[in-house]
């Protein structure tokens, strides 16, 4: 078996992206339907610029599979761009702050910031959500759900119990909103809120939470630091372009309640559980430490405003020093929606390699016996 990993490439107005998937067990169905999907939904999102009336992603499958159904070997992909200008755009003088063009150029000795904005733009994630696609159909299989939804926008936020209320009706709540919330009675103000920034040529930051169900209790390891599944999630989501804190349960808060108000009880498990214990609440977010408890995975995340401004924000020329506003490049008023959706990709893939890890084989029908075989023994003690 090859440990789960992925790599992608390519730049933002450059041909296309591309990924690769390793370990991926033989022998699962791959449905490339709910990967373009995904696809579309990282474009929707209210507030969104211009590059997304362009661009239709959809992956096109270049290795891995025969007949729709993968063979173990590497998959390889990619996602066109039909924005492919990277030869015709002007050189970027002025670097923005907030993004990676000062520390790029100073980093690689660029004097043109477009040659670190092409790879470090947000249209990378989209290769991510790819990959993602791919290895959620593995947790499909073992009944494992990712779900991500925006929790604020430039301050606006959703009912605190969104998600309890939503219920069983929380995909749908989602699919209906422009803002891919679990509160209705939320969205007038949302838009308000953004038609705002973008008449003030502003940008808007916010907040989302990714929830993970039906994870087994064990997955991750406190044998090593690296290994410890918090800090592989906490790594996952910062790695998205504008993330700036992530929170796992109780989160932040945790820091000014006592211990009685923090850690979660154990008790006995009623008659039919998949284990023999049950915690009577989730302080903790479905992680001690750096395991699954096997109750549910909580994770937020709060990115802050795209730093590309239309009306511009103080800076200088690379070339002479002097001061100079920042370029404006085609961007978005917020996209803390798309962002959701990137967030869950990327837990999906944090949390398809802790599954593979722990019941890793060569063949689909080996990850199945190996997992079943987990799940008797924990439910014998």
């Amino acid at each position: 078996m090859t440990r789960l990993r992925y790599t992608t490439a390519g730049e933002s107005h450059g041909p296309s992206l591309v990924g690769i998937v390793e370990g991926i067990p033989a022998g699962l169905t791959l449905d490339l339907a709910p990967i373009d999907a995904e696809l579309a939904r990282r474009q929707e999102g209210y507030g969104r610029g211009g590059r997304m009336k362009i661009e239709t992603d959809r992956i096109q499958l270049l290795s891995g599979t025969k007949g729709g159904v993968t063979l173990g070997s590497p998959i390889a992909f990619l996602i066109q761009n039909k924005d492919s200008v990277i030869e015709q755009l002007p050189p970027v003088r002025s670097p923005r702050p907030g993004h990676a063009d000062l520390a790029g150029c100073q980093k690689y000795g660029h004097q043109d910031g477009r040659a670190v904005l092409e790879r470090a733009s947000a249209r990378e994630t989209a290769a991510r959500v790819a990959a993602a696609g791919i290895v959620r159909q593995v947790l499909d299989a073992f009944g494992i759900e990712v779900f991500a939804h925006v929790l604020s926008v430039g301050g606006v936020s959703v009912r605190e119990d969104a998600w309890d209320a939503a219920g069983a009706e929380r995909a749908a709540l989602r699919s209906e909103s422009l803002f891919h919330a679990l509160d209705p009675a939320a969205e007038a103000a949302l838009i308000e809120r953004v038609d705002q920034a973008k008449e003030a040529q502003d940008s808007l930051g916010g907040r989302f939470e990714v929830r993970a169900l039906g994870l087994p209790p064990g997955l991750g390891s406190y044998q090593q630091p690296a290994d410890r599944l918090t800090a592989r999630l906490g790594a996952a989501l910062f790695s998205i372009p504008a993330i700036k804190g992530v929170e796992v349960g109780m989160g932040m808060a945790v820091a000014d309640a006592p211990g009685s108000l923090v850690h979660d009880p154990i008790d006995p498990a009623p008659a039919g559980s998949h284990t023999p214990f049950a915690r009577r609440s989730n302080r903790a977010g479905g992680l001690e430490g750096g395991l699954t408890t096997g109750e549910e995975l909580v994770l937020r995340a709060a990115m802050k405003p795209i730093p590309t401004l239309r009306r511009g924000i103080d800076s200088v020329d690379l070339e002479t020093g002097a001061a100079a506003p920042a370029t404006y490049q085609r961007s978005d008023v917020t996209s803390v929606p798309a962002a959701s959706v990137v967030g869950e990709a990327v837990v999906v893939l944090a949390l398809g390699e802790a599954f593979l890890d722990k019941y890793g084989g060569d063949s689909l029908e080996q990850v199945e016996a190996a997992h079943a075989f987990h799940m008797g023994q924990i439910r014998r003690r």
